[in-house]
């Protein structure tokens, strides 16, 4: 079941679940709207082994925007900080941003129970698209949980406070 916009904030209001900085007005029928940080991040390789950490370079997305171009991967992160010990977190577009042909996440719209952190955005644009920072470009929403459950815990990605390039690499040494 997914909670009601009056729900979450029922929720943040009880402690239940995390949005900082929060604003009312971004809250939806049944989402809650996070908006773009001013730093995305690119890979500076040429071919990306999952094997191997990845350079990376960032970019500061000035106040009058900045184009992104197809072919590009770009990983941004949300301003807000959210955490949630109770429900399993939701990433989602929104319409208007992917009417534009921006899409925000690749493959990691889904959360687990336990996350806590910035949530990372794989972005890519089907023709250049200039983006700014603070622009509401995606929205959390929050579906209950059944069943007994353990806590998400990761050395990876949890409790992160910035842009989080893949560490695939850290399950190959997982395995070894």
């Amino acid at each position: 079941m997914i909670l009601s916009g009056i729900e979450i904030e029922r929720q943040i209001g009880n402690g239940k679940i995390s949005i900082t900085p929060f604003e009312k007005r971004l809250l939806n029928p049944n989402s809650y709207n996070l908006r773009l940080h001013h730093e995305l991040i690119t890979y500076t390789d040429h071919v990306l082994d999952m094997k191997k950490p990845l350079a990376t370079e960032r970019i500061l997305i000035p106040p009058e925007g900045l184009v992104l171009y197809p072919g590009k991967l770009y990983l941004g992160r949300t301003h807000e900080h959210t955490s949630t010990d109770f429900f399993v977190p939701m990433l989602e577009g929104r319409s208007s941003i992917g009417r534009l042909g921006l899409y925000i996440h690749v493959t990691a719209g889904f959360g687990d129970v336990g996350f806590s952190g910035f949530w990372t955005l794989e972005i890519q644009c089907v023709q250049p698209v200039r983006v700014y920072p603070m622009a509401e470009i995606c929205q959390i929403y929050y579906h209950t949980i059944k069943g007994d459950f353990e806590k998400y815990r990761s050395a990876k990605y949890q409790d992160n406070s910035d842009i989080q390039p893949s560490l695939s690499y850290m399950d190959f040494k997982e395995r070894a």
